[in-house]
């Protein structure tokens, strides 16, 4: 009896594992498009811890009327952000035959290495995508 109660429960602690695996799975967002390979994807919303430094970004550079121009540009506190000037979309990820220009997420010195978090900024609509893997994945944050 205690053999049989022994593989009910491991049974049992099976399906709940198998069950948290699938639940998991449904509540991911699904990508609204993705390339042909399946690998880099947009998504429709973000909700990552980083987004809201992206959606901090984000209020930066509006209040600098978001720049074109690839240049350093003055952040609060005594430190620098960098607009990346346009972005070409080439991947083909984001709306076909739309202007772009991309803007770093974290302020640093001036001068200073960039790291791979970049925001989006689509003219034709306003859109604005979180990209924390310098384009391979979009997030839309606006």
């Amino acid at each position: 009896m205690t053999k049989t109660r022994g593989a009910a429960v491991r049974g049992l602690s099976l399906l709940a594992l198998l069950f948290a695996l699938c639940a998991a799975t449904v509540s991911s967002p699904a990508p609204a498009a993705a390339t042909e390979a399946g690998i880099n994807s947009v998504y429709p919303t973000c909700t990552m811890s980083r987004c809201a430094d992206a959606k901090k970004a984000y209020d930066g550079w509006r209040q600098l009327n978001f720049p074109t121009s690839r240049n350093w540009y003055s952040w609060p506190y005594g430190q620098y952000n960098f607009a990346g000037g346009q972005f070409y979309n080439r991947e083909g990820q984001l709306p076909k035959d739309h202007k772009f220009y991309e803007y770093d997420v974290y302020p640093r010195a001036k001068g200073a290495s960039r790291d791979a978090h970049r925001i989006v900024r689509d003219t034709n609509t306003g859109t604005v995508w979180y990209s924390p893997d310098h384009y391979e994945n979009f997030y839309k944050i606006v």
